[in-house]
């Protein structure tokens, strides 16, 4: 397996924030990620618009390289179509802390079970060091353990 050198790493990170810039609507470029077990890396923003390669969806769903991925560990409240203004509000904050985890590093990208969901998204669960990334927004109150079926984020 070949290695990125940590200088020509950091120059493609570099290059990513720039055309992470030059493209807004979520059409990031990908970089290599530093020597270790996690080995996916971009810079995702919020998706917006038909075109999505590298982007965030909302709290469970992201495109990474052109592949929509729900997050195959957990449910996160409705961004699109929220049941209730509690959902709606905690769906943002779900969507922005999903966007802020994936960019903090290299993650991985693990099949538990099946490949695709009925919807034809791709089922994964995002690691970063061991750690299941939807664990956290579980433990930070912004996803519920994924149990077969969706959740009722509005029930007090």
């Amino acid at each position: 397996m070949k290695h990125t050198s940590p200088l020509a790493a950091a120059a493609l990170a570099a290059l990513s924030i720039v055309l992470s810039l030059a493209f807004p609507g979520g059409s990031a470029a990908l970089v290599a990620a530093p020597p270790g077990r996690d080995r996916e890396v971009a810079a995702f923003a919020l998706c917006k618009g038909p075109a999505r390669m590298t982007c965030v969806v909302d709290g469970d769903t992201f495109w990474y390289q052109g592949l929509k991925i729900r997050i195959a560990d957990i449910n996160a409240p409705e961004l699109g179509h929220p049941s209730c203004a509690y959902e709606a509000r905690l769906a943002e904050a779900a969507t922005r802390r999903l966007t802020d985890l994936l960019n903090a590093g290299p993650f991985t990208l693990a099949v538990e079970g099946r490949d695709t969901d009925r919807y034809g998204r791709a089922l994964r669960v995002v690691m970063r060091g061991g750690e299941s990334l939807g664990g956290v927004l579980e433990r930070e109150g912004l996803a519920e353990h994924w149990h077969g079926r969706r959740g009722d984020w509005c029930v007090v």
